[in-house]
């Protein structure tokens, strides 16, 4: 993208009412009146409705928007997402798309936010990359049906989540195993895409445009042999996974029992708290997966913003930590992980309130 956007701070705050209104025609409109006036599609999508939607994100998160809200509002921004897409590809002249490398891009198991990357999608496609693009949470014999049927020439993997990884290694490891590449993207991945690279991903980009033009510039050469997480053999990871449900029982008995409010019927954002919450054994076990407590203390981090913002006392993070030591006190690296958990906290000046 080059010269001055037509994406201005006006452009943005209209297209920002649409989504707030829940309304698709209007926003639909606003961004093919872009589209038509002469705009770049790749503009639309990277300056107009990926910041848009992650305002979207932050009103949930400060709890301004309802959950149900905000996916109307993603709603909204996916069916601009398509309309501009088949406006452009409508524009677009045969010999601008041939020939062209063929990528098949998918969303890890478990990975629902579509919206990233079907933006990231759109812009492999609008700069000459043709693309099948297969959505959420694919699992490994989907996406090796379509790698054998169709036979790309790389995987493109978003994962906007840690939570994923473990689920993400066979898609990457059975990728590569198909002699074709792999290219990943997303937050999940860590920073820098740390964790992709653990993983054996042969190329990670921070965002679309950095996708592809890295890809303009030297297209990944065919899959070579990656060495074993080695730290797996331990199965820490395996007996982390078969106690879940014991780790989830502990963790909830003990914030109910400290925080009377989460045992209130329907008190206002109890429900949320717990849900997020009940995530904590999954971070835990993706942490130990990749053997990083970062996984562990970016929760962390973002749990404290999240309690914050719904009146909870963030010393809830370390009584949680405390719910699964005892259980997870055996396993070495779990509790590591545990402790540099622990040592973000305090750092960060939460304390647990005196019994």
């Amino acid at each position: 993208m080059t010269g001055v956007s037509a994406v201005t701070p006006e452009v943005r705050a209209a297209f920002d009412d649409h989504l707030a209104r829940t309304d698709e025609t209007g926003a639909t409109a606003l961004a093919l009146g872009l589209l038509r006036s002469g705009a770049a599609a790749e503009d639309i999508l990277l300056r107009l409705i990926a910041p848009a939607q992650a305002a979207v994100g932050a009103r949930w998160m400060s709890t301004e928007w309802s959950v149900a809200r905000e996916h109307a509002a993603t709603h909204v921004s996916e069916r601009v997402v398509s309309a501009v897409a088949a406006e452009a590809a409508t524009a677009r002249r045969p010999h601008d798309c041939a020939p062209a490398r063929h990528i098949v891009f998918a969303c890890v198991e478990g990975e629902r936010h579509t919206l990233p990357a079907r933006i990231a999608a759109e812009v492999l496609r609008l700069r000459g990359f043709d693309l099948t693009f297969l959505g959420a949470h694919v699992l490994l014999p989907r996406l090796m049906a379509q790698v054998h049927r169709q036979g790309p020439d790389l995987v493109a993997l978003s994962c906007m989540i840690p939570v994923c990884l473990p689920a993400t290694h066979p898609l990457i490891e059975s990728s590569r195993r198909a002699a074709v590449p792999v290219l990943a993207g997303g937050s999940g991945f860590g920073p820098g895409g740390v964790w992709a690279r653990a993983l054996g991903a042969d190329l990670y980009a921070p965002d679309p445009a950095a996708a592809a033009e890295s890809l303009a510039v030297r297209w990944p050469q065919a899959p070579r042999e990656v060495a074993p997480l080695e730290h797996l053999a331990d199965e820490e990871y395996s007996r982390i996974v078969h106690e879940r449900a014991e780790l989830l029982r502990r963790l909830h008995a003990r914030l109910r029992e400290r925080y009377p409010r989460l045992r209130e019927p329907g008190a206002e954002h109890a429900e949320a708290v717990l849900e997020e919450f009940g995530r904590l054994p999954d971070v835990v076990a993706a942490a130990n997966y990749v053997d990083d407590p970062r996984v562990l203390t970016d929760f962390l981090s973002f749990g404290g913003e999240f309690l914050h913002a719904r009146g909870m006392p963030t010393a809830a993070l370390v009584d949680a930590l405390a719910a699964l030591s005892g259980p997870l006190g055996g396993l070495p690296r779990a509790a590591s992980h545990l402790d540099a958990g622990r040592r973000w906290l305090s750092a960060a000046g939460h304390a647990v309130p005196p019994d």
